[in-house]
């Protein structure tokens, strides 16, 4: 099974191709600059078909992070797979970012995966891991001090130094480690197709977690 892993989640993104059956062995990650998502996503995923002599018809499926992140981002990557899922009919697996970082850390059992949501936010995810999966509890976008109270009694599993400074300094138990990349999305998007955990093109949705700018500061419906 081929498999086209696509991240435009963040600052820098990726795109894999990794060829998966007993195991998933990843051929390249391709990183993408963020600011050129849109530009240059689709010509990277054609550039790196053809590096490897692989047809978009030989694809079997798709794996794609939808969130949390940038909203322009995530809405470029969702876009490009969805398109290419629709037309090759073939399973999308959407990988939650946080459940990226659960599943990075060397930590088992209760983790709660953390990422800088920015404005003095942090995301958060918390998840039963074990060595096949990692379960979701809950998401959500957590305020520094909530966050400190939510990760009593967990590991705290995150790429992000600030985080892991705050983590450190109240005295939990953390782990640091590197940012995932499409790498670890298409190894979890393979075993979500295995496990007939995937999505319709037109039901694929980003996983915001925070609302948008314009949910946030809609002016409230006048009612008569």
């Amino acid at each position: 099974m081929l498999i086209l892993a696509v991240d435009t989640s963040g600052k820098h993104g990726s795109i894999a191709l990794a060829r998966c059956n007993v195991r998933c062995e990843v051929m390249e990650v391709v990183p993408l600059q963020g600011g050129t998502f849109s530009a240059l996503l689709v010509p990277q995923i054609a550039a790196l078909l053809s590096a490897h002599g692989v047809s978009r018809k030989e694809l079997d499926g798709f794996a794609v992070v939808s969130g949390p992140g940038s909203f322009t981002g995530l809405r470029v990557g969702l876009a490009a797979v969805k398109a290419l899922a629709e037309v090759l009919h073939q399973p999308i697996a959407a990988v939650s970012l946080l459940e990226a970082v659960a599943q990075s850390g060397s930590a088992r059992g209760a983790v709660l995966a953390a990422l800088d949501a920015g404005r003095g936010d942090i995301y958060a995810g918390e998840y039963d891991v074990s060595s096949h999966r990692a379960i979701v509890h809950q998401e959500r976008l957590l305020t520094p001090d909530e966050f400190l109270k939510s990760a009593s009694g967990l590991k705290v599993v995150t790429p992000e130094q600030i985080i892991a400074n705050l983590a450190s300094e109240a005295g939990l138990a953390m782990e640091r480690i590197n940012r995932p990349q499409s790498d670890i999305i298409a190894r979890l998007g393979w075993k979500k197709i295995q496990a007939g955990e995937t999505t319709a093109p037109d039901q694929l949705e980003a996983n915001y977690i925070r609302r948008t700018d314009a949910e946030i500061f809609a002016k409230p419906e006048t009612r008569i």
